[in-house]
């Protein structure tokens, strides 16, 4: 559930020392939306919470649990990343603009999914949602190689991070 100011509550038990285990949004750069857009950032975020692997790399880095903030500023991601005592331990900063392609051709293909869904074969839903799929993993492994630098993360995290950067570009 997300709280007011964007904030989650922190995910279950079962989260280790490399995970994420709060996100905070800056509602200043991310404006509400329509509820159904406001409902899948939601579930991304939950989605991310609930599973994910994050590591700090580099001597310099304080092992997890992480607390994390994402904002947009001047058309760069913002993660800051904090740990357990909301102490800053790195501010990543990662161009949006390197994504946007991949994320306007996954939103048309999932465009064509939903219609697809109404009329079309099984086999063609089938087809569409490979190319759903494969798009989603093309910007999730863009998104890991922009961060491998500086963290660790695992695919299934990195498929969310792009989930909810896709969520943060839905309009209305």
């Amino acid at each position: 559930m997300v709280r007011p100011g964007g904030d989650l509550a922190p995910a279950g038990e079962g989260q280790g020392l490399r995970s994420i285990v709060k996100i905070q949004l800056d509602e200043k750069s991310f404006l509400r939306r329509r509820p159904e857009v406001e409902h899948e950032r939601e579930v991304a975020l939950f989605d991310l919470l609930q599973e994910n692997k994050f590591d700090l790399k580099g001597k310099d880095a304080s092992p997890g649990p992480y607390h994390l903030k994402l904002k947009l500023s001047e058309d760069r991601l913002v993660f800051d990343i904090y740990n357990s005592k909301d102490k800053l331990q790195r501010k990543i900063t990662i161009p949006v603009k390197s994504f946007r392609s991949v994320i306007k051709d996954y939103f048309l293909v999932c465009e064509s999914y939903f219609d697809a869904i109404k009329t079309s074969s099984p086999s063609q839903i089938e087809a569409i949602d490979m190319g759903r799929r494969g798009l989603h993993n093309e910007g999730a492994q863009m998104l890991r190689e922009r961060l491998e630098t500086e963290v660790e993360i695992d695919q299934p995290t990195s498929r969310r991070f792009f989930t909810l950067l896709c969520v943060l570009h839905m309009r209305g």
